[in-house]
């Protein structure tokens, strides 16, 4: 039965979209390539390339791809870098050239680069020379013939490239020695296709564009695909909700969180380039220091991230020196955005901090918050144009308003299932279509969601559920705090109990008993911590998502 309460929107947002006003994201790109020939696509190490600029070096290569190669409609191309003005041109390239690309985080370790690579079948990889040494060492195992390599200033004017290159190499140590004979350099493959005839393809809504790894909701890491109409949805959903607060070919978004990242994939890449604006590309969001120099060179209007990525900047003095006044629109996704830092980002910026949620199988954006909240919430907001939302108990039966429940999601923005994984798909993806994401949730009155915390990661201690997001958010008010992670531990008396991981705010003192004391005045009694461990730093992934499951498995070896 319909739940009037899950539909409610913003003013100005239409409660529906069409997911097929664009037929592929080709024509997403095509029609920004004309709109906005001459005006500024992406920007990275001190160089700015154009969407026309980008239209003409994405064909080239997309020519070299198909002519050259060979490669056929569908084929997986593994693109494994991070942000740099080389990932756009390939994307595009593969995208426009009828491949379905395949997203690797450069991080990888040789056994995660082997299985995914194996997984996807890919026979084709871009990768960026820092990390080739990994592919070097697997190579033998995987299934790629074709090599393209790319150092980070390839794409930079000369006699730039050529100092970066040099210097990332020589001076930095960066580039470890590896063999791979038969690599070509990507600036090789895209003057030879420059002389080749790019062949435009028939793309359907219906055939892939991407495979999105994930841990998913279960087991092994396994491709979420994505079609093209998925992704176009996404745009379509992100763009209506923005729209009215958007100056279209006028915009400025800092994307500090890598592109192959699924997050910032859509609500950076695709959706503002459908905005035709600039992309301001962070190649290392770890470097603090660097990272703020960049974003004092621009008068930004968005920027996105995680929740330890705000806080990291909101810890460095010069982050509040910077010219916010054009600021508008702040999101953070990927985690679970805590009030101290939101409460701080406001005081700092003059911009509230947006929550939104989505999951690698939904392309990925499911709730967002208007863009005209006044004050953090603590909510992820409201379901996006054309999304359907459920919470369902244990037996699968819709729950009644008020109550949690694990949160279900149906639109067309919803993944066609894990590549070649029907067991996997299966488990998360009803015949009614309904994703059902592992988080739980409630629902208010407005139709307003909040999630509780992932259904795996609830501890319960004397039959009660306590939520690890709940906890984090009582001890991160504590101002000595930098960082905290909450997880359940086993207990005699309780079945389970609650331990704090906590980092400390650079020159404070903070004892365990500070910390019990902190919670004792906001949290009932089997609620509070019983353990609490000091760290110098929390187990991160690549994104900044602090990694519950590493201090778990830490935590039981040892007790062991």
């Amino acid at each position: 039965m319909e739940k009037t309460w899950l539909k409610h929107y913003p003013e100005g947002v239409p409660p529906e979209i069409d997911p097929d006003r664009f037929v592929s994201l080709v024509e997403v790109f095509e029609q920004s390539f004309n709109e906005f020939e001459g005006r500024p696509a992406f920007t990275n190490l001190g160089h700015i390339i154009s969407y026309g600029q980008l239209n003409h070096l994405s064909k080239d290569l997309a020519a070299y791809l198909q002519q050259d190669l060979r490669l056929g409609k569908g084929d997986r191309v593994a693109v494994m870098m991070p942000n740099l003005l080389q990932y756009p041109v390939t994307t595009c390239a593969v995208l426009r050239a009828g491949l379905v690309a395949v997203n690797v985080n450069p991080l990888y370790t040789e056994p995660e680069l082997r299985h995914q690579l194996v997984d996807a079948r890919a026979e084709t990889i871009v990768i960026v020379s820092n990390f080739a040494h990994i592919l070097a060492k697997v190579l033998a195992d995987t299934p790629v013939k074709n090599i393209i390599v790319t150092n980070l200033g390839d794409l930079l004017p000369f006699p730039k490239s050529v100092v970066v290159n040099f210097a990332v190499k020589h001076l930095k140590k960066m580039v470890p020695s590896f063999h791979l004979p038969q690599a070509v350099k990507l600036k090789t493959a895209i003057a030879r296709g420059r002389g080749l005839s790019f062949e435009p393809v028939d793309v359907t809504g219906e055939d892939l564009a991407f495979l999105q790894y994930t841990g998913g909701t279960t087991g092994v890491s396994k491709g979420a695909m994505l079609t093209h109409r998925n992704m176009v949805a996404n745009v379509e959903q992100i763009s209506a909700w923005l729209q009215k607060d958007i100056e279209i070919g006028n915009e400025i978004i800092v994307t500090a969180l890598p592109l192959y990242h699924v997050f910032c994939l859509t609500a950076n890449y695709l959706c503002f380039f459908k905005f035709g604006a600039l992309n301001v590309l962070i190649t290392n969001p770890r470097d603090i220091p660097g990272f703020i120099k960049e974003l004092a060179k621009w008068k930004f209007g968005a920027i996105t991230g995680v929740n330890t990525l705000f806080n990291a900047l909101l810890q460095n003095d010069d982050f509040a020196k910077l010219d916010f006044s054009g600021l508008k629109l702040s999101v953070g996704g990927g985690m679970a955005v805590q009030q101290a830092v939101a409460k701080r980002w406001a005081e700092v910026t003059g911009c509230t901090l947006l929550e939104g949620y989505g999951l690698t199988e939904s392309s990925p954006g499911v709730t967002m918050n208007p863009i005209d909240t006044k004050e953090f919430r603590g909510s992820i907001g409201l379901p996006l144009p054309s999304t359907e939302i459920s919470l369902r108990n244990n037996e699968g039966n819709e729950v009644t308003q008020g109550d949690s429940g694990e949160l279900c999601v149906r639109g067309p923005q919803v993944m066609r299932g894990y590549w070649q994984r029907p067991q996997e798909t299966s488990l998360v993806l009803d015949d009614d279509g309904w994703l059902h994401t592992g988080d739980i949730a409630t629902v208010d009155e407005q139709g307003f969601v909040r999630i509780i915390d992932r259904k795996k990661d609830m501890i319960l201690v004397s039959g009660f559920n306590v939520y690890p997001n709940e906890i984090e958010d009582v001890v991160a008010l504590h101002p000595d705090v930098s960082e905290v992670a909450c997880i359940g531990v086993p207990d005699e008396r309780s079945g389970e109990a609650v331990k704090v991981f906590v980092v400390v705010r650079p020159g404070a003192q903070l004892s365990a008993e500070d910390i019990i004391a902190h919670c004792g005045k906001h949290l009932t009694g089997y609620k509070r911590p019983n353990h609490v461990e000091f760290l110098d730093e929390l187990p991160k992934s690549n994104v900044g998502k602090i990694l519950r499951r590493a201090l778990r498995e830490g935590a039981t070896q040892n007790s062991g």
